[in-house]
């Protein structure tokens, strides 16, 4: 991908789309950057080796499309009838505006395009847009957010929706899409207790993505089964992916349940003990899909193909997803060290 000067060239153009929507004054200026970041992810999807990229590229930019005009009817119109005296209330534009970067960033129940597209794309492309692509929305979403029904009905359907979704899964790209529909009931949980709450958990939640990802890629990996063939003459890439999958599921004593532990310390405050309970639960369920990606690959003797083991057997490699998988099993020991001794 970075050997093409044109994908560089659009990689960067998404990243100032994103940057535009996060710095701008208007809300005209928000949409502007939207669209800039849209049509460069289009180009970057597409792949001429694998039909199935144009057929989730189609389907991307029509879903998107249909986003960003809900999104610019709902500012026109709100500014329209803020000069007119009318019985018209804001409170129906922003729901307007946060339906449409709800679905820019798919939450549930506008989640319907996301496994798909996870689908038909590489992992490069699906960290993509399981991480960048929602930070502009996200973003967005934390100016306008409110608790009421209507965000506690899109949490409680992420983290239902995510949980369930990925039961009778077998593809690792639509379990980590349905995994990414879950942590986004939690991101916008956060959001409500406060701004930087979500943005610890978008970070950590990008980390551990990234390095299961990295180790996917790396091994090319799209099915659960392709991972009893995964370096059986060292278990400790095993190791290190089943404790990275625990990490994301939020298990202590990992790095991945610092966040899920600050949220459910905040919302339990905030006396949202229903919504709370409700989120450790399907966490509970995401953890089980977690944790069949591995399980049987550790239980099971399988042979292995030799060529798999020589060719990805390399150091940078191995100190990689060593560094990786120490980070994410000390880092909540570290964290709670620099607290107390703070």
């Amino acid at each position: 991908m970075f050997k093409n000067p044109s994908k560089i060239l659009f990689l960067s153009t998404l990243i100032m789309g994103t940057l535009i929507s996060v710095s701008s004054s208007s809300w005209l200026g928000v949409w502007m950057g939207l669209e800039i970041n849209l049509l460069s992810f289009i180009p970057l999807m597409s792949n001429t080796k694998n039909i199935l990229t144009t057929e989730a590229s189609l389907k991307y930019f029509l879903v998107q499309a249909i986003a960003s005009s809900l999104l610019l009817f709902s500012l026109i119109m709100m500014f329209l009838m803020s000069n007119m005296i009318t019985m018209v209330d804001d409170q129906v534009f922003l729901l307007m505006i946060s339906s449409a970067l709800l679905l820019k960033m798919g939450a549930a129940p506008f989640h319907f395009w996301f496994p798909g597209i996870m689908e038909g794309l590489n992992w490069l492309n699906n960290f993509i847009l399981m991480t960048w692509q929602k930070i502009a929305p996200l973003m967005l979403l934390s100016y306008v957010i409110k608790m009421n029904i209507f965000f506690s009905t899109i949490i409680v359907l992420s983290i239902t929706i995510g949980s369930l979704g990925g039961l009778n899964q077998t593809s690792l790209r639509k379990l980590m899409a349905y995994s990414s529909i879950n942590h986004l009931g939690w991101m916008i949980a956060a959001m409500i207790t406060g701004e930087n709450l979500w943005e610890l958990y978008f970070l950590i939640y990008t980390f551990l993505s990234a390095s299961i990802i990295f180790m996917f890629n790396t091994f090319q990996n799209f099915h659960i089964n392709q991972n009893f063939l995964m370096m059986n003459n060292d278990p400790t890439i095993k190791f290190c992916l089943f404790s990275l999958l625990l990490s994301l599921g939020g298990l202590p004593p990992f790095l991945g349940f610092l966040p899920k532990w600050l949220i459910i310390q905040s919302m339990a405050e905030l006396n949202n003990l229903l919504i709370v309970t409700l989120m450790v639960i399907t966490t509970l369920i995401t953890l089980f899909y977690y944790l069949r990606i591995t399980f049987t690959a550790f239980l099971f003797s399988y042979t292995e193909i030799k060529w798999n083991y020589n060719y990805y057997y390399n150091n940078q490699f191995y100190i990689s997803i060593l560094s990786f998988t120490t980070i994410s099993s000390l880092g909540l020991m570290f964290s709670s060290l620099i607290f107390n001794l703070m």
